[in-house]
């Protein structure tokens, strides 16, 4: 079907849905990638070394320190207790407040581009098809402009019309399955912000009661 065409050749094929399939599957790699390499990093902390750590400062009196040591590590976790040891530090009363409000910026800097996934899973298998429909379209225009002895040719081009489809499919799904996976791994995220919040405040307040 494609033999002895090159890739801007295909292109020109598939016309105006290929050229948009094109750039959807450019844009879904690279936001899979930068979603990717983010979360890995910042799952490379684990929770429970994390607060064990913190909380040895805390309970040491060393809140600066504690304060410090949040600045060395890439997580949101760290992000959400350092903004309760700030809000300590400065003898506000409303610590988890402030740990509730970094929170909320964290979750938007984690979901940030994992919507563009979720709109390119849902257009892209739409786009596809519309590419089809009008390859189809085109093909029976050529039937009543050729006549039957034509049929050959426009049965190749309706075939072609249907690599819309295909790739269409072949930007969609992956970027389905990229954007519940990153949902999954940001809700995992929240849960951690969530209970090392708890646990951090605890302590601080433990020591306020002191």
């Amino acid at each position: 079907m494609f033999e002895g065409k090159n890739f801007i050749d295909i292109l020109n094929i598939g016309g105006l849905a290929f050229y948009i399939l094109f750039g959807a599957s450019v844009m879904s790699i690279t936001v899979i990638c930068l979603k990717v390499v983010e979360f890995w990093t910042k799952s490379k902390v684990k929770r429970s070394d994390f607060i064990c750590n913190l909380i040895t400062e805390i309970k040491a009196d060393n809140i600066d320190i504690a304060i410090d040591y949040c600045n060395t590590v890439n997580s949101p976790v760290a992000s959400v207790s350092k903004a309760g040891l700030i809000a300590f530090k400065n003898k506000e009363e409303q610590i988890s407040e402030a740990m509730e409000r970094e929170t909320m910026i964290q979750t938007i800097e984690l979901e940030k581009f994992t919507t563009v996934l979720g709109i390119l899973g849902n257009i892209t298998v739409y786009i596809g098809l519309f590419g089809t429909v009008l390859g189809i379209i085109k093909a029976f225009h050529n039937i009543s402009r050729i006549g039957p002895s034509g049929i050959a040719v426009v049965i190749g081009g309706i075939s072609e019309a249907l690599i819309a489809t295909a790739a269409g499919l072949f930007v969609a799904i992956p970027a389905t399955i990229a954007y519940n996976f990153f949902a999954k791994t940001i809700d995992k995220f929240i849960v951690d912000m969530e209970y090392c919040g708890s646990v951090i405040e605890g302590t601080l307040k433990g020591k306020i009661i002191k």
